[in-house]
């Protein structure tokens, strides 16, 4: 039996042929349809219908089981539709034991930079592009300006900056792998917070490497949030190769502008479930540590409602002691925390973002979040330990440091903001007498 076009064009000739032919001949007969199998028909309806229960039946499952304690879209919706789980497992999968910690940990906050990048573009693409005078953005969804750089000294780096954003009005999300020579003013410096470092009358070779992410969302119901992780070590100036010592550092952190009690207590059990998996000894101390560290002296209050935060963490660490003849974990095991406490981060603080970017809000609202990036601001200048560092650092990289900066702040003179039996004020009561949340 002819295919379709090929009677198609038998008829076409055939009609051409009649415009000089005496006489017409007749039509073809028309093609008779084929019947499906009725067999085929009630298998392919039984397997939709399979595959669409197996499905359904999945979903609801995980959903079920999906760890997002708060209203609003869970996190598995963001996994289902991106495809990304939190953890970058590709990086998890690709890591050679084999190698040097510091190319291990430069290629972790690699692959985890661009995970969280992906996510937050993803976010930001997810949310409605109508234009407002809130929300700019109304044509294609912002990316992040992917900025790599070479250090002179040694090293290099990347600086991944969104602003203008539907979701976020600025995100930063840094890397930074840097290596050279730390003068003997540095390591008395460091000394001071870092008791396993040696001190030498010479400059010693160091390398450091981290990740540093600080996002700004443009709705006041969204939280401020930071995370910083990072790796450092230093050799012996007369041998090459030979690690003197080493640690690990880092932390994150919720700063609100109103406070939801509800989300405080997600950011802080996720962390907490993640430092679990490790050492219970872990959490208690870090979040007490997140409290001390990011407080603003000169204000009395905190930054945020807290996290967690810890440095110098090493195997000889205090909170490493041996306990009841136990062994202090390994280079290996703190690195696998390590690991576990930064894909926390997504699942911490990606539910908060959804469940709240959709609100409305006020001009008065607008402007307390304003005056709450003034003490962002200020206790990242005046306190902030790595900032402090690293505005001192020769061939240092200013526009990455002070990323953490938001946009636009606001400062006033003896503000009423933040009265006690307002909606600002129950947030200032947290800050200025931190609680337990997980």
């Amino acid at each position: 039996m002819p295919s379709s076009t090929t009677a198609n064009l038998v008829r076409t000739s055939r009609a051409r042929v009649s415009r000089f032919s005496t006489s017409t001949p007749p039509p073809p007969p028309p093609e008779t349809p084929r019947r499906p199998n009725p067999l085929v028909t009630s298998a392919a309806a039984g397997f939709a219908a399979g595959l669409i229960f197996v499905l359904a039946r999945r979903w609801t499952t995980e959903a079920k089981s999906a760890d997002v304690k708060c209203d609003g879209a869970p996190a598995l919706t963001v996994v289902d539709t991106h495809g990304r789980p939190w953890m970058p497992v590709d990086a998890e999968e690709q890591d050679d034991p084999r190698n040097p910690m510091r190319i291990r940990m430069a290629n972790w906050v690699k692959s985890l930079q661009d995970h969280i990048v992906l996510t937050l573009e993803a976010i930001e693409a997810s949310h409605s592009p109508l234009p407002s005078e809130h929300s700019p953005s109304s044509s294609a969804p912002p990316k992040f300006l992917r900025d790599a750089w070479l250090r002179p000294e040694g090293g290099e780096g990347s600086s991944c900056v969104l602003a203008g954003g539907r979701v976020f009005e600025k995100a930063g999300v840094n890397i930074s792998i840097v290596h050279g020579k730390l003068p003997p003013a540095g390591q008395k410096q460091m000394r001071a917070e870092h008791a396993s470092l040696p001190q030498f009358d010479v400059p010693i070779p160091f390398f450091a490497t981290g990740l540093s992410i600080v996002l700004h969302p443009r709705n006041p119901h969204v939280p401020t949030v930071h995370l910083n992780y990072r790796y450092f070590e230093v050799e012996h100036p007369e041998k090459p190769g030979e690690v003197l010592a080493w640690w690990f550092g880092g932390g994150s952190d919720l700063t609100p502008s109103y406070l939801v009690e509800e989300d405080a207590r997600l950011f802080h059990s996720t962390l907490k479930d993640a430092c679990d998996k490790h050492n219970t000894a872990y959490w208690p101390a870090f979040k007490a540590w997140c409290d001390k560290y990011f407080y603003i002296p000169h204000r009395k209050e905190s930054r945020g409602v807290g996290g967690l935060f810890f440095d110098d963490l090493t195997t000889t660490s205090q909170i490493h002691a041996p306990k009841d003849g136990s062994n202090p974990p390994s280079k290996e095991e703190i690195f696998d925390f390590v690991k576990t406490i930064s894909s926390a981060f997504l699942p911490a603080y990606v539910p908060i973002v959804l469940k709240n970017k959709d609100k409305g809000w006020t001009d008065e609202e607008r402007r307390w979040q304003l005056l709450r990036r003034g003490r962002y601001v200020e206790f990242n200048l005046v306190y902030d330990r790595g900032t402090k560092f690293g505005l001192a650092t020769p061939g240092a990289r200013i526009e990455s440091i002070l990323m953490s900066l938001p946009e636009v702040a606001r400062w006033e003179y003896m503000s009423e903001m933040g009265a006690e039996g307002t909606e600002e004020g129950k947030l200032m009561e947290v800050l200025r007498k931190p609680r337990e949340w997980a």
